[in-house]
């Protein structure tokens, strides 16, 4: 399955490697200028950010970070039965990752709506009691977490896909460049993930 622009399979997975992490460091530079912002203005409004920070749901942030972790590492599985050509084992695993996923989001959605019901969303209905600049911490948190959300359901498409793909047996020994590259978005979703769950769920907690 090489394409003709290039001259080996060999190449061609150079290529799509540097394709893919070309365009996971133009994510990092995105997600970054929350973080530095995010940094910033935790620094500026400490003692509101802190009242604020702590209406966050820390059950609901521990649960998705187990989620994450757990389904990296069953992503992980999926890769090493990808580069074995053994499609069945990958199809299994890329389902579970699938069942993480949708589960991580079904925990979000419950989040979600917890904050709205006590009006935690920036606007004219937010409501939170000693914390001037409480709103903006809310501002963030649900650009922040949601961008990733969104991410994750981009992952759930990606995912599907392969899995499609797998029980096709489209995958062996010497073609699996596709699901190594989900695995990499998928990586880098968790590692976001890694990072927001502390600065948003676990600093000045107590």
């Amino acid at each position: 399955m090489v394409a003709e622009q290039f001259d080996s399979a060999e190449q061609q997975h150079e290529a799509a490697l540097l394709g893919i992490w070309t365009f996971l460091a133009t994510e990092i530079l995105f997600f970054g200028g929350l973080f530095l912002g995010y940094i910033v203005y935790r620094h500026t409004y400490h003692e509101s950010w802190v009242v604020a920070s702590q209406q966050t749901n820390l059950l609901y942030g521990t649960i998705n970070t187990a989620i994450l972790l757990t389904s990296s590492f069953t992503m992980a599985l999926g890769v090493r039965a990808a580069q074995q050509g053994r499609n069945q084992i990958l199809f299994r695993y890329l389902l579970v990752t699938i069942f993480f996923a949708i589960a991580f989001m079904g925990v979000k959605a419950a989040e979600y709506t917890e904050d709205i019901r006590e009006h935690l969303v920036p606007g004219p209905s937010f409501s939170l009691k000693g914390a001037a600049q409480g709103e903006l911490f809310f501002v963030f948190y649900w650009a922040m977490t949601g961008l990733h959300a969104i991410h994750v359901l981009v992952g759930i498409g990606v995912l599907s896909v392969m899995a499609f793909l797998a029980f096709q047996r489209r995958f062996d020994k010497d073609y699996y460049t596709p699901v190594e590259l989900s695995g990499l978005y998928w990586h880098f979703v968790d590692i976001v993930w890694i990072f927001l769950y502390p600065l948003i769920y676990l600093i000045n907690r107590h």
